[in-house]
């Protein structure tokens, strides 16, 4: 097929006279500056609205120690330990029940 219309020419808009030079160096230093926080924020909004994706991390710091199964931790509990547990547990749960009570007279 051979055609001479005119408008069957495109035109080159980016290597003619009139086309705009490539962008700066600092424009584009600043452009993936604010394209790095612009990901960052999108990672913490992430990690804000979806909390039970889990965090993954291998600092050493982000370990901590058992103290309930070491070697030195106490075997069992004192009695004397144990009966104040006990009395403070009671005293609490008469707490909670006064407080239902007060809360709702009409239960």
């Amino acid at each position: 097929v051979t055609s001479v219309d005119g408008a069957c020419f495109g035109r080159n808009y980016f290597s003619r006279a009139s086309a705009p030079d490539v962008e700066d160096v600092e424009l584009a230093n600043e452009r993936a500056a604010v394209l790095a926080e612009v990901a960052s924020l999108k990672k913490l909004a992430v990690d804000y609205l979806h909390p039970e994706v889990g965090v993954t991390s291998t600092d050493g710091a982000c370990f901590g120690r058992n103290y309930f199964s070491r070697a030195s931790a106490p075997d069992v509990e004192d009695v004397e330990l144990a009966n104040e547990r006990a009395a403070v547990l009671a005293e609490v749960d008469s707490l909670k029940k006064l407080a239902v009570d007060y809360l709702h007279p009409e239960v």
